[in-house]
């Protein structure tokens, strides 16, 4: 299976990624997780400075990993999508054609799970945008992205909640046999 995370930043897609890749449902998957500190240390600008340039590495970054039959992945075509809409210097021509050629790659996922930002506070790691406001309009984007291509889906899942709540939520759709079923029985 081909597994990716969509969602703003800080929300805890990494997380999700580092706490799966302790499951032995996830043993022989290809874990990717955040790679901002390498693509900063090349001089590539992220979050609102970004430029085509390097959004076409960050979309570079996410075809390769498709390239994987088991991957599991904190950042989808959709992230990439929304923060190249959002940079202050791509105008919306060249980021609407960029779009568009990044959604052909949506239907290359088996499961795309959206995480909420719903409850989770900004954590500033050094490298991400702690700006609330441009937090929401990349959420914003994404969210309008996943309406306009929910077409291109294979399967789309929402989760929130803790990071246990949303693993469990994660493994009972990704491995529904494995899931407790509990049953009220009348005597």
């Amino acid at each position: 299976m081909k597994i990716g995370f969509c969602g703003t930043m800080s929300v805890g897609k990494t997380t999700l990624v580092n706490e799966l890749k302790k499951h032995k449902e996830f043993e022989g998957y290809k874990i990717c997780t955040e790679r901002s500190k390498h693509l900063m240390s090349l001089g590539i600008p992220l979050n609102t400075d970004s430029t085509l340039n390097g959004q076409t590495i960050f979309l570079s970054e996410r075809a390769n990993e498709l390239m994987h039959d088991k991957m599991i992945t904190d950042r989808t075509v959709l992230d990439v999508m929304a923060f190249t809409r959002l940079a202050k210097s791509i105008p919306y021509y060249h980021s609407d054609s960029f779009s568009d050629l990044a959604s052909h790659f949506i239907r290359s996922y088996d499961y795309i799970f959206y995480v909420s930002p719903k409850g989770v506070d900004i954590e500033n790691n050094g490298i991400r945008e702690t700006d609330a406001e441009y937090r929401n309009e990349i959420d914003k984007e994404i969210l309008r992205l996943i309406s306009k291509y929910r077409h291109k889906f294979k399967r789309f899942i929402e989760v929130e909640g803790t990071t246990e709540e949303r693993i469990n939520t994660i493994k009972e759709t990704l491995f529904p046999e494995n899931a407790i079923c509990i049953t009220n029985t009348l005597q």
